[in-house]
Order: C-alpha cells, then structure tokens, then sequence
C-alpha cells in the first residue's frame, strides 16, 4: 500500500468492511477521496470507473452491494459509466454516505435503491460547475443571468455595458454547452429515480393511490429541479443534509437509527481521514479482497 500508513490500518479498514458486512448482510465496496484536503486529484473522473470496473467485475456471487461514497463531484460522464457497469452487476445498489458526495456524488447516490446517510452526511446541488475566466461557477447561475440580460433586452432595447461585456466573452455554442451541461445533470437524475429509487413505489401514502410511471418521472423531474436550482442552496458546496433532503420529498434511510452499523460507518469515515491525513493519498477503492489507492502528486 502507502509508505505513510502502517499495515495495521490496512488491516483495520478491512474489518471494518467485514464487519459491516456481518451487521447489514450487505457487500461493502469504498470508494472516497480526500475531500477538503486541498490536493489535486480527488474529482471523479473516467479512470475512476476502470478501477471500480476492474475491481467488481470478477464477483459473481454478489448480487447487491452497497457502495461507500466520498467525492466533491465530478465528471458526470464518468457517473454514468459507473451507474450503468454497477446496474447491469447487481440487482440492488445502495449508497452510504458519512461524509460529502458533492455534485456528480449527488447523482451517483440518487442512482441507488437506497440512500442511507449518517447526520454528518450531506449531498449537494446537482448543478454543473464552468470555467468562466479564471474562476469556476454555477451554469444555473450563468444561465438564469443570461436569460435575465436577454429578458432585460427584450423588454426595454437596451443592455447595459457591464451585461453586454458578459455576454460578448462567450460564443453561442459555449453557452448552449453550458445549457447541455445543466440539462445533461437533470436528465440522469430524471432517467435514475423512477427506475431505481421509485421502482417499488406502488401507492402514494396519504391517499393510497396506485402510483403510474408517469407520476415516478414527474416527481424526479420534481427533485431534479430542486437539486439543480443553485438559488434555493445560495451556493455549490452548500452541504444538504437529510432533513433538507427530506423537505424536498427525497426518503433517506438514517444509519443512525441502526446504532451498531451506523457505529461501523463512523469509523470507516474517521479511518479515512486518518490515512488522507497521514498520507499524499487523495483516494482509496476498497473491499474486503482488495484494495487500491491513488496518491497526489501535490499534499
């Protein structure tokens, strides 16, 4: 493994993975980055999903997994590789979460047939981030500015000069890119919930209503909506945690409540950040058999 991390805590995280395993029933696989370490390195990108592909393809006596995440976001291409190789695997993916799944870790975890959470947990906006000069920002926020600047120009003939300096730093095609991005995001969650999160919702609870595919893509393009609009969360990096998730009608199974496994997750959380901390390690794939890491070349 790492020069800088002992054998012991190899070990350990090993155990910590059989013995979530003795407690839930579930296969456990890791996949966590260094999240606010401040290195390179930690995104999700395509490689990710070579090693998580690698990694799980030769298991053919699991037929549902439950996947550990930690990541600021990412590729949401990569995502889709993930989520589709994870899909055609198992029958049932469920996403645990103790720490950050930001942006792209957001539309991995609405992949699963569960979310389950601990209270330090959170997801994020959904949002795709830009370059924009030398800074990265929300294209939610870009585009709504757009269209407001385009709104103003229909109404009154003018456009201010600080608008349109705005507006001539970006061709066409680079804000329907930015366009396609935003809509590239709602069109996985929208495609991924009723298929998996709503596959066993059969009746609405209060009513008792016999639920139609129909009613399933309306209330994912519901939470799809809600997950992208930047302005509801004032920010990209805003922490959504399960109650915020809960108001927006997204059901989150609260590890908490199962004290011994939730007490499992906590230490594989903290374990974690233990090695990243000791370590150049920006990210660790783990399960019971094997495991790989990733080291920065910047701390």
């Amino acid at each position: 493994m790492s020069k800088g991390v002992s054998e012991a805590s190899w070990f350990e995280l090993k155990k910590l993975i059989e013995d979530y395993k003795n407690i839930s029933g579930k296969y456990l696989f890791i996949y966590s980055a260094a999240v606010g370490e401040m290195r390179s390195d930690t995104s999700i990108i395509q490689n990710d999903f070579y090693i998580i592909r690698d990694l799980l393809s030769k298991r053919q006596d699991i037929e549902n997994i439950d996947f550990y995440i930690e990541t600021p976001g990412g590729s949401g291409d990569a995502v889709a590789e993930i989520v589709y190789f994870l899909r055609s695997k198992f029958k049932e993916v469920n996403f645990v979460i103790a720490g950050e799944a930001k942006s792209a870790g957001t539309i991995l975890a609405l992949s699963g047939d569960n979310i389950l959470m601990t209270e330090t947990a959170s997801l994020g906006p959904i949002d795709a981030q830009i370059l924009l000069g030398r800074s990265w920002i929300s294209a939610y926020d870009h585009i709504n500015t757009i269209n407001q600047i385009r709104k103003q120009a229909e109404e009154t003939g003018k456009i201010n000069p600080v608008d349109a300096i705005l507006i001539s730093q970006m061709t066409y095609g680079e804000i329907k890119g930015i366009e396609n991005s935003l809509e590239f995001a709602k069109d996985l969650v929208i495609e991924w919930i009723p298929k998996y999160k709503f596959k066993n919702w059969t009746k609405t609870e209060t009513r008792k209503i016999e639920v139609t595919e129909e009613m399933k893509k309306q209330r994912a393009r519901e939470l799809a909506e809600a997950l992208v609009n930047s302005e509801k969360w004032r920010h990209h990096s805003r922490s959504i945690k399960i109650s915020d998730l809960e108001q927006i009608g997204l059901k989150i199974t609260k590890l908490d409540d199962n004290a011994k496994l939730a007490e499992v997750v906590y230490k594989i959380h903290t374990l974690l950040r233990i090695i990243y901390d000791q370590t150049k390690i920006c990210k660790v794939f783990a399960s019971s058999e094997d495991a790989i890491i990733k080291e920065c070349i910047n701390k």
